[in-house]
């Protein structure tokens, strides 16, 4: 009854100003749960209100037709969880037909090939888990069974490290966890794999870790290259030189969502708990005092660096999540509560006449190499265009205000 209240008092407010306030706890100076919720439900409302069609959520990336890609996977994860909390169907019913316009009768996925061992190609197949348990449809079975399989193939470096990509060779990235590990994990849980599954999934966390942790700090650098002959990285180490937000919400992310799938007894649950744990510790130490984390996480003081939407959120939840499943202390609370209370407070903007909600200060993309090419400097990372909705944030926003509220 109090909750309902709070959600309906929040949308009756005479919404007259730019930045989003919410109302406070007073006891903790963070967003009540309720709110937390109507948070979720607003951001996810107004997206399918701007974009009817899933596929279409990035207008400034130009596609004219449904594309098979992680960020699609990112935020309509967080589509999936909320139809989950709330039993709003229409949630639901965006993320399958995004999934349906691109999973033909066979199985087949549109535009995916096993031999260009992408591993962000993984990412969107966790949308398949739930649509297979409400469904029973045999082709998400047979999908995610041909994502499944390009981990016996993918290449990896000398240490046994799944390559980011066929097309940056011998590179290990943090958003890789992301988009490879935590599904591997959810796989194997699902279908009963060996232990052996749960073994590698251990070891892609041990390894980067292991490479690209600074041991001052405690942070992450966003890569590591085996071979060295990326002009990015270090000639000694192999290291690329800042520390990424959302490179480190990736991991973040990865690790709370792959410990929930690693059975009780299995060694690597520990181990990746103990990495937790540590990750969570060092970026606790960089937070603004607005809640939220910077585009380079320990340069704060530095011309153009900014407080970044989408590594604040996947911070956020990470955290959240951790404490609400047992795998952070529970004083960490207060650090989630603050960081999801900065994001409405600072990057959350509503149109007065509308209601719609708009989330801001999102990277838009950002990655190490390629064409043109992305050198991995502090002034690269400022430079990437910021982009006003985009499911980099969008996602990892819903997700966290579902942790906030459970809270």
């Amino acid at each position: 009854m109090h909750k309902l209240l709070l959600t309906t008092l929040l949308l009756m407010l005479p919404w007259t100003i730019t930045a989003a306030p919410g109302p406070m706890d007073s006891a903790t100076g963070a967003e009540p749960a309720a709110a937390a919720l109507s948070w979720a439900t607003r951001l996810a409302d107004s997206t399918m209100q701007r974009s009817p069609q899933a596929w279409a959520m990035r207008p400034h990336k130009g596609l004219t037709q449904p594309s098979w890609g992680y960020t699609y996977g990112l935020a309509l994860l967080g589509f999936e969880r909320l139809y989950q909390r709330t039993g709003r169907q229409e949630y639901l019913d965006y993320t399958k037909t995004y999934v349906d316009q691109l999973i033909d009768a066979e199985g087949r996925i549109q535009g995916y090939r096993t031999w260009d061992y992408n591993i962000d190609s993984i990412n969107a197949g966790k949308l398949l888990f739930l649509l297979y348990e409400q469904t029973g449809d045999e082709r998400y079975r047979t999908a995610m069974q041909t994502l499944r399989n390009q981990f016996d193939w993918h290449p990896r470096t000398g240490e046994g490290g799944l390559w980011h990509k066929l097309i940056y060779p011998w590179q290990m990235w943090l958003d890789g966890l992301y988009m490879g590990a935590a599904y591997y994990a959810q796989y194997s849980a699902v279908f009963d794999e060996p232990p052996a599954s749960f073994d590698d999934i251990a070891h892609q966390f041990t390894l980067i870790e292991q490479k690209t942790r600074d041991p001052e700090s405690g942070l992450l650098y966003h890569g590591w290259d085996e071979s060295r002959v990326q002009p990015w990285s270090d000639s000694d180490t192999g290291l690329s030189q800042e520390f990424w937000s959302r490179g480190m919400g990736w991991y973040a992310m990865a690790l709370v969502d792959s410990i929930e799938h690693f059975p009780a007894d299995h060694p690597g649950r520990g181990q990746l708990l103990e990495i937790l744990q540590r990750l969570v510790k060092a970026v606790v130490s960089v937070q603004h005092t607005s809640g939220l984390w910077y585009q380079v996480l320990d340069q704060g003081d530095r011309a153009g660096n900014y407080l970044e939407a989408s590594g604040s959120a996947m911070f956020t939840y990470a955290i959240a999540r951790g404490v609400n499943r047992g795998y952070l202390d529970r004083d960490l609370a207060p650090v989630a509560r603050r960081a999801f209370d900065g994001l409405v407070k600072q990057l959350v903007k509503l149109d007065p006449t509308s209601g719609e909600v708009t989330l801001t200060g999102i990277c838009g993309s950002a990655g190490l190499g390629g064409n043109p090419y992305r050198p991995g400097t502090f002034d690269y990372y400022i430079s990437e265009p910021q982009v006003d909705n985009d499911p980099h944030g969008v996602g990892p926003f819903i997700l966290a205000a579902l942790e906030i509220e459970r809270l």
